[in-house]
């Protein structure tokens, strides 16, 4: 929750920047966002920029007060990934929101990546570009073929790389929170973090900063080395890495742990994802074999005969 003076300042900064950024015809824009407690604040400043059609929260990121906020201004739509996989429901909804208009589609996931093209090619309006924020978006749009319009990878910008490092510590600070709410503690459980890019980096330096054990492991064998030059154990597999671990952050910008993996996570470990566990954790296939429960408004407990895990977003 932010103070009234640090929203002030937020929302401040932002206009700063809009008011910097010339515009002679405002474009309209689809605003897919982490809907967290300053992103009216984001929003406002984009709305000085440009119209926009409808802001899309993140499923599982969305500050209630943040929510109603928005709905006082801005037109909000459910999202859904499923949605935007399909050409012509993607389009559909497209249409209903800003036909005919010069459109910029500002993602955060790569949710408009599979049907780009087509959007781009059926629109009645234009598809001025898209502005991707994370790095699996960047991926996801990275593996296209052909890009029919400008895609601005945020996530690649150097400018993102001080925010890596905060974001690590940041999710290290609320995994714990998460654990110690459950009258639980963080230090004795060894830590496996799956992926050692500048996020995965900066989660295993903030572990080890807190005397935890952390051990590492990236499809990629060059990065397992240098975690293992910065006195991490590397795991030459995935299940090895799951071993033992009590505490698991998914740091991959993809699917990190699919179906089969959750059955190799050790009895009551903390699962956590940098990104939105939809893009990380496959916890839909879980569906039937475990029974999901809401323990705390951002736990949810996972359990079958014999095998229980918790899920922390």
């Amino acid at each position: 929750m932010l103070e009234d003076f640090e929203r002030g300042r937020v929302t401040a900064f932002f206009r700063r920047v809009a008011d910097a950024i010339p515009v002679i015809d405002r474009p309209s824009s689809l605003a897919i966002t982490h809907l967290l407690a300053e992103r009216p604040a984001f929003l406002e400043g984009v709305a000085r920029l440009t119209h926009i059609a409808a802001v899309l929260p993140k499923p599982r990121s969305i500050n209630e007060a943040a929510l109603r906020a928005v709905r006082t201004s801005l037109q909000v739509d459910t999202l859904d990934r499923e949605q935007f996989a399909n050409a012509d429901s993607a389009l559909a909804y497209v249409e209903s929101r800003a036909a005919g208009r010069d459109l910029i589609l500002l993602d955060v996931g790569g949710y408009f990546a599979p049907v780009l093209g087509h959007l781009h090619a059926h629109f009645t309006g234009r598809i001025i570009g898209v502005v991707e924020d994370t790095e699996n978006g960047h991926q996801r749009y990275a593996v296209l073929d052909k890009l029919p319009c400008p895609v601005f990878s945020v996530a690649r910008s150097p400018l993102k790389e001080p925010e890596d490092y905060l974001v690590g510590q940041s999710v290290v600070f609320s995994t714990e929170a998460l654990v110690r709410s459950r009258d639980d503690i963080l230090n004795g459980r060894p830590a496996c973090v799956i992926g050692y890019g500048k996020l995965g980096r900066s989660i295993a330096a903030m572990l080890h900063a807190k005397h935890v054990g952390v051990t590492v492991y990236d499809v990629d064998p060059v990065r397992r080395v240098q975690a293992l030059s910065q006195g991490y154990r590397a795991a030459a597999t995935l299940i090895e890495a799951l071993t033992g671990a009590g505490i698991v952050v998914c740091a991959t910008g993809n699917f990190a742990l699919r179906e089969d993996d959750f059955s190799r996570v050790a009895n009551g470990a903390y699962i956590a994802s940098v990104t939105s566990s939809d893009d990380e954790l496959e916890l839909s296939a879980l569906t039937g074999l475990y029974t999901r429960t809401h323990i705390e408004p951002h736990v949810t407990h996972y359990a079958r005969t014999g095998h229980y895990f918790h899920e922390a977003s």
